[in-house]
């Protein structure tokens, strides 16, 4: 396959150039979504190596990938791997995504941090189980951490999806649109690293949204097919 990495960035100078020149250890290309940051972030990412796009304003994790999907199907991607830009996940696990997409047929790859959670606070844990759960018993697949953004997802598999959301709830859409068609969600176990990077999720907010996107596809059928909408 040819891969490329997508990283979503706001106001991540700290971390950003980091994280660039570890993912360009594995994959060349790189590309950087600076979601409207008021930092360095974008001057950061491209002296790294990165291919920066850049929002103009804040428009949320959803629409960052939206237009990072559209740009790795115009240049002929056949995946993408999506790392957040605070150096929580580490890139030296990016293999791991691919064996497992390889070795289980799999459409998705989602990152599991479940088996570690010594150091992941009290309430992203129980958040994480529930909408897991949920999501999980909705699309007849078990995705252990379905609130991970480290993932292998093949640009096929994203195109049929008709996302509809744009903030962070996307991540979850995801999931539950292609379960819904029937694609194959695989897991793979990851580090847990938390460092005191600063949260951007708004818990109440995001509670929200995430039951309006469950009740928006509660009723929608499985087993839909992978050519026709939702």
């Amino acid at each position: 396959m040819r891969i490329c990495a997508i990283v979503p960035a706001y106001n991540e100078q700290e971390h950003v150039g980091e994280v660039v020149v570890g993912i360009r250890k594995y994959l060349a290309d790189v590309v950087m979504i600076d979601d409207g940051s008021a930092d360095e972030t974008a001057r950061l990412a491209a002296e790294a190596g990165a291919k920066v796009l850049r929002h103009k304003r804040n428009r949320g994790k959803g629409a960052a990938l939206k237009t990072a999907f559209d740009w790795a199907e115009r240049n002929g991607f056949d995946a993408v791997i999506v790392l957040d830009a605070d150096g929580q996940h580490d890139w030296n696990e990016i293999p791991k995504f691919i064996q497992t997409a390889d070795r289980e047929g799999a459409e998705i790859v989602v990152g599991d941090r479940m088996g570690h959670i010594e150091n992941m606070p009290w309430l992203r844990k129980v958040t994480n189980q529930f909408t897991s759960w949920v999501i999980s018993r909705m699309i007849g697949q078990q995705v252990h951490d379905t609130q991970c953004g480290y993932r292998l997802m093949r640009m096929e598999t994203i195109g049929a999806l008709k996302l509809k959301t744009h903030k962070y709830d996307t991540e979850s859409e995801m999931l539950l649109l292609a379960g819904k068609r029937g694609y194959r969600i695989a897991n793979v176990p990851i580090k847990t690293i938390y460092s005191g990077q600063k949260s951007f999720i708004n818990p109440v907010t995001e509670t929200l949204r995430f039951f309006r996107l469950v009740f928006r596809y509660l009723f929608v059928k499985k087993g839909l097919g992978r050519t026709k909408n939702v």
